[in-house]
């Protein structure tokens, strides 16, 4: 075939596609003019330097960074405020009556005891030495002590001080001190990296592009896609230096030429790599210091995959596949990413704009076609990924369960048709193949004996002797070929060059595709071809020379598409730097055995709300439990033994209506589940998701109630 994977993504065959973040030469195709942004940047760029010099704290996994605030690792005893102010009040009262009883002699004189052993004689009576005024100041001067005393002892007692520094002091307080952004050596804006490593001229550049208002974050993440590439060694300085300096802050451009997304729908912030998909509620079931912070998702998170169950209508698309696609095309815009977004026409996955190549399976009018044989050349890979496409869902006993099988039938058709062809069977060819059609087979059979491939033809006669033997799995592959074999699908897939075949072997290049898939009508085929594209997306990434940029599918709606395969091809992932994000209505479209380890192999767990019990059962299963506090509170009945107890019992059962108990609280430590099959089934508002997080650095963050539409 004549698709290998290097292409440029909007143009023909003979232009190859730069590298990711390349060298900022002149691409061999002209770029499109970029389209002008959807909010024209302010003439100041004070927009943009302010987004650039906000604070983004070190924060615990998933806690959107920019401008986070970050709170104590546990919860503060905070006294609340109605306790604490007539703590405060009554204390000031018990003071007052202390200092009236002793001013007005009720409790005595002993507390002159302390002056009469101090005060000597003479500064005391009628004919003292300091005179009548001097007198009265001792005096007044021992009460004021005393008073003092007093009131030292009932401001601690009601917390005055705790009063003071939440309602007075707190009004007053001065922000604190912080490193100046805007200083030359921490002013991000001022591409200090640059200027160490001798890059002063193109450092200037760049900083007047961000003051005058021509720079975006786009092209600041792109920019330093491309600068990270020259630390590593990839590109050189000079080359570096001399793209900037003639283009300023539209240097080292995507191959399509654009800047930005036509539109965006949720926050993002390329500095960290997050986009914001709600707010941790503020609930006692998340720990504290994720309590009313942003939740986010990055690379750095879907590296470990991510996969989201709710039922329809619970936000799957519009609240998670939609932010995450477009965070992912933006990455693509800067060089970071290759993303590949799979879901039903219609779906809402984002405009055609938004994406450098639009596959739409069933659309005549669809500028591009799918590889069905994932743009290699070998025979073997070949069957082995179309395999599992075609057969990888089927279950025991049935005689198609077996993907090597499958894989070996495939080959010995592949191999000697594409020696022979010099390419692949097209769709109509390869189910006359399996089906042991005669005179495709007797052309074959010709062809090979005419080039003397022997071996191939060994192959051929291997094939004929298996066709109609029980268990013979070519008329299974042959029945799932033909749900491709259709009018609707007649100019797909075509492998003689006529086409404009997309291969995922583009992953190696920061492309944007999104792939249509055919649901209506043609839902068996599209689970299908959903299979097929994980399939080749597991195994592309894998023998990627450039792994330093993420790759990423996204697959709106997986029903049918786990495989035990699949699972295996999603736990080699991470360490090819890549992920999946995966969106199910429920757990019951994965075969039972799969469903523990499908939940095992993702990093991510998301369970929307409307989740299940059933379902829940997996999740908390896969949660495990923790150490938690139980309270136990026991009311007993209090019995009194005195005439005067039994009295005030009467008044008191008089007054409240109910007899007079005594509470005894147990405290003890239990283990517990963090989210029970229950809860998640029942105790997740609308609008909102539990959702546990482990990072490539194999960081956890346990189950969070997150507000997806906070």
């Amino acid at each position: 075939m004549d698709s290998d994977g290097t292409q440029e993504a909007r143009g023909t065959h003979a232009n190859p596609v730069p590298r990711p973040a390349g060298p900022p030469e002149v691409p061999s195709m002209p770029p499109r003019p970029p389209r002008a942004p959807a909010t024209p940047p302010l003439p100041d760029g004070s927009a943009f330097l302010a987004w650039l010099r906000t604070p983004r704290p070190e924060a615990a996994p998933g806690v959107w960074r920019f401008g986070h605030r970050p709170r104590p690792a546990e919860e503060l005893d905070v006294t609340p405020t109605r306790q604490l102010l007539s703590g405060a009040v009554i204390a000031f009262l018990v003071g007052w009556l202390i200092w009236s009883l002793l001013q007005n002699g009720y409790l005595g004189n002993w507390w002159w005891v302390p002056f009469d052993l101090i005060v000597p004689d003479a500064w005391r009576g009628a004919d003292s030495d300091l005179g009548e005024t001097g007198t009265f100041l001792v005096y007044r001067g021992y009460e004021l002590l005393v008073a003092l005393a007093i009131m030292v002892g009932v401001a601690r007692l009601g917390r005055w001080g705790e009063v003071w520094r939440r309602f007075v002091a707190a009004r007053f307080r001065r922000p604190e001190a912080q490193a100046d952004p805007t200083a030359p050596q921490d002013d991000p804006a001022q591409w200090n990296e640059l200027r160490a490593a001798g890059a002063v001229d193109a450092a200037e550049r760049l900083a007047a592009d961000a003051r005058s208002g021509l720079m975006r974050d786009v092209d600041h993440a792109r920019i330093q896609r491309a600068w990270q590439g020259v630390r590593t060694g990839r590109h050189s300085l000079a080359t570096f230096s001399g793209a900037v300096l003639k283009d300023g802050a539209a240097a080292c451009l995507h191959p399509s030429g654009e800047r930005d997304l036509p539109t965006r729908l949720a926050r993002h912030d390329l500095l960290t790599g997050q986009v914001r998909l709600g707010t941790t509620v503020d609930d006692v079931r998340n720990p504290y210091t994720y309590r009313g912070a942003g939740l986010a998702l990055g690379p750095d998170l879907l590296g470990t995959s991510l996969v989201a169950v709710g039922p329809a209508g619970s936000g799957k698309t519009g609240t998670v596949v939609r932010p995450l696609a477009e965070s992912l095309c933006l990455h693509a815009l800067a060089g970071r990413a290759a993303v590949v977004v799979v879901g039903g026409a219609g779906a809402g996955l984002g405009p055609a704009d938004a994406y450098d190549v639009v596959v739409r399976i069933g659309h005549q009018d669809s500028e591009y076609d799918l590889d069905l044989y994932g743009g290699t050349g070998d025979p073997d890979e070949a069957a082995a990924v179309l395999a599992e496409g075609l057969v990888g869902d089927l279950a025991d006993p049935h005689p198609g369960s077996d993907t090597r099988r499958s894989t070996t039938v495939l080959a010995q058709l592949l191999g000697p048709f594409r020696a022979v062809h010099g390419r692949f069977p097209s769709v109509p060819e390869l189910r006359q193949l399996l089906d042991g059609a005669p005179g495709p087979f007797a052309a074959l059979r010709q062809g090979l004996q005419e080039s003397g491939q022997e071996s191939l033809l060994r192959e051929l006669d291997a094939r004929e002797r298996q066709m109609g033997q029980p268990g013979d799995v070519g008329g299974v592959l042959a029945d799932r070929v033909a749900l491709l074999d259709r009018p609707a699908f007649a100019g797909f897939f075509d492998t003689s060059g006529q086409s404009r075949p997309f291969t995922l072997k583009a992953l190696d290049h920061p492309v944007r595709v999104r792939i249509d898939l055919p649901e209506r009508g043609h839902a068996d085929a599209s689970r299908m071809l959903a299979r097929l594209v994980l399939a080749q997306f597991t195994a592309s990434v894998a023998v990627r020379e450039d792994r330093s940029l993420f790759a990423c599918l996204v697959l709106d709606d997986a029903t049918g598409v786990i495989t035990p395969e699949a699972v295996r091809g999603i736990q080699r992932l991470r360490s090819g730097n890549a992920g999946v994000v995966l969106t199910l209505r429920t757990l019951d479209d994965v075969a039972r055995p799969l469903r523990g380890p499908l939940l095992g192999a993702t990093g991510c767990r998301m369970a929307l709300a409307g989740l299940t019990p059933w379902d829940g059962q997996d999740f908390a299963e896969v949660w495990g439990k923790e150490w938690t506090e139980a309270r136990d509170v026991t009311d007993r009945q209090i019995i009194a033994e005195t005439p005067a107890g039994k009295a005030l019992h009467a008044v008191r059962r008089v007054i409240t209506g109910k007899a007079p108990t005594a509470r005894a609280v147990t405290v003890r430590q239990v283990e517990r589940e963090r989210w029970s099959a229950s809860e998640l089934a029942h105790g997740v508002p609308a609008g909102h998701a539990v959702l546990s997080l482990t990072t490539v650095q194999g960081e956890h963050a346990p189950p969070l109630l997150v507000n997806l539409r906070g």
